[in-house]
Protein backbone atom coordinates (compact mmCIF):
# COMPACT_ATOMS: atom_id res chain seq x y z
CA UNK A 1 0.00 0.00 0.00
CA UNK A 2 3.00 2.13 0.70
CA UNK A 3 3.83 2.76 -3.41
CA UNK A 4 0.28 3.37 -3.90
CA UNK A 5 -0.36 6.18 -1.13
CA UNK A 6 3.34 7.93 -2.19
CA UNK A 7 2.04 7.57 -5.82
CA UNK A 8 -1.10 9.45 -5.13
CA UNK A 9 0.47 12.00 -3.43
CA UNK A 10 3.71 12.73 -5.96
CA UNK A 11 2.70 15.01 -9.46
CA UNK A 12 1.42 12.82 -12.45
CA UNK A 13 2.93 14.27 -16.05
CA UNK A 14 1.20 15.13 -19.07
CA UNK A 15 2.34 15.95 -22.73
CA UNK A 16 0.41 16.85 -25.51
CA UNK A 17 1.75 14.85 -28.72
CA UNK A 18 -0.92 16.19 -31.28
CA UNK A 19 -2.50 14.47 -33.87
CA UNK A 20 -3.34 10.75 -33.47
CA UNK A 21 -2.67 10.08 -37.26
CA UNK A 22 1.21 11.74 -36.63
CA UNK A 23 1.95 11.00 -33.33
CA UNK A 24 3.20 7.49 -34.19
CA UNK A 25 6.80 8.46 -33.66
CA UNK A 26 6.31 10.04 -30.24
CA UNK A 27 4.57 6.80 -29.15
CA UNK A 28 7.43 4.74 -29.95
CA UNK A 29 10.01 7.34 -28.55
CA UNK A 30 7.97 6.73 -25.18
CA UNK A 31 7.88 3.05 -25.17
CA UNK A 32 10.80 2.94 -25.05
CA UNK A 33 12.06 5.32 -22.74
CA UNK A 34 9.53 3.96 -20.44
CA UNK A 35 11.05 0.36 -21.08
CA UNK A 36 14.42 1.79 -20.42
CA UNK A 37 13.03 3.27 -17.70
CA UNK A 38 11.51 -0.03 -16.15
CA UNK A 39 14.80 -1.79 -17.02
CA UNK A 40 16.76 0.22 -15.15
CA UNK A 41 14.80 0.15 -11.82
CA UNK A 42 14.13 -3.20 -11.82
CA UNK A 43 11.21 -3.59 -13.52
CA UNK A 44 8.43 -1.76 -11.21
CA UNK A 45 4.81 -2.56 -11.90
CA UNK A 46 4.48 1.77 -11.37
CA UNK A 47 6.70 2.85 -14.00
CA UNK A 48 3.78 3.59 -16.83
CA UNK A 49 2.68 6.10 -19.33
CA UNK A 50 -0.96 6.22 -20.24
CA UNK A 51 -2.42 7.64 -23.69
CA UNK A 52 -6.05 9.12 -24.21
CA UNK A 53 -7.83 10.79 -27.13
CA UNK A 54 -8.70 14.04 -26.05
CA UNK A 55 -10.98 17.01 -27.94
CA UNK A 56 -11.28 19.47 -25.02
CA UNK A 57 -14.31 20.95 -27.02
CA UNK A 58 -12.02 21.39 -30.04
CA UNK A 59 -13.35 19.71 -33.90
CA UNK A 60 -10.05 17.46 -33.80
CA UNK A 61 -8.32 15.73 -30.75
CA UNK A 62 -5.15 14.75 -30.12
CA UNK A 63 -2.93 12.05 -28.18
CA UNK A 64 -2.09 13.05 -24.17
CA UNK A 65 0.32 11.26 -22.60
CA UNK A 66 0.29 10.49 -19.25
CA UNK A 67 3.41 9.56 -17.01
CA UNK A 68 2.88 7.84 -13.68
CA UNK A 69 5.27 9.56 -10.99
CA UNK A 70 7.56 6.82 -11.08
CA UNK A 71 8.04 7.65 -14.80
CA UNK A 72 9.33 11.19 -13.83
CA UNK A 73 12.53 10.59 -15.81
CA UNK A 74 10.28 9.79 -19.07
CA UNK A 75 8.51 13.01 -18.50
CA UNK A 76 11.64 14.84 -18.06
CA UNK A 77 12.87 13.23 -20.87
CA UNK A 78 9.99 14.79 -22.96
CA UNK A 79 9.52 18.09 -21.34
CA UNK A 80 5.99 17.01 -19.76
CA UNK A 81 4.39 18.71 -17.57
CA UNK A 82 2.84 18.38 -14.46
CA UNK A 83 -0.36 17.36 -13.81
CA UNK A 84 -3.15 16.13 -11.50
CA UNK A 85 -3.97 12.17 -11.09
CA UNK A 86 -5.44 11.65 -14.50
CA UNK A 87 -9.53 9.87 -14.36
CA UNK A 88 -8.52 6.03 -15.86
CA UNK A 89 -11.55 6.64 -17.97
CA UNK A 90 -10.44 6.56 -21.68
CA UNK A 91 -7.03 5.52 -21.10
CA UNK A 92 -5.24 2.97 -22.52
CA UNK A 93 -1.76 1.39 -21.25
CA UNK A 94 1.00 2.45 -23.47
CA UNK A 95 4.15 1.24 -21.99
CA UNK A 96 4.11 -0.37 -18.77
CA UNK A 97 3.72 -3.68 -16.87
CA UNK A 98 -0.52 -4.52 -17.32
CA UNK A 99 -0.30 -4.42 -13.30
CA UNK A 100 0.01 -0.46 -13.98
CA UNK A 101 -3.51 -0.43 -13.99
CA UNK A 102 -4.13 -1.75 -10.34
CA UNK A 103 -0.88 -0.36 -8.91
CA UNK A 104 -2.18 3.34 -10.11
CA UNK A 105 -5.30 3.16 -10.15
CA UNK A 106 -7.21 1.21 -7.17
CA UNK A 107 -10.26 1.91 -7.30
CA UNK A 108 -10.55 1.57 -10.81
CA UNK A 109 -13.40 -1.39 -11.69
CA UNK A 110 -11.83 -4.35 -13.02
Amino acid sequence: MGGESRAAMSPWFSKSLGDPLLAGESLSRLVALVQAERARAGDPRDVAVFIRHESEGRLHCEVRAYFSPAAVAAARAVEADSCPHPSPAGLSLLAGAPEAWQALFPDRPA
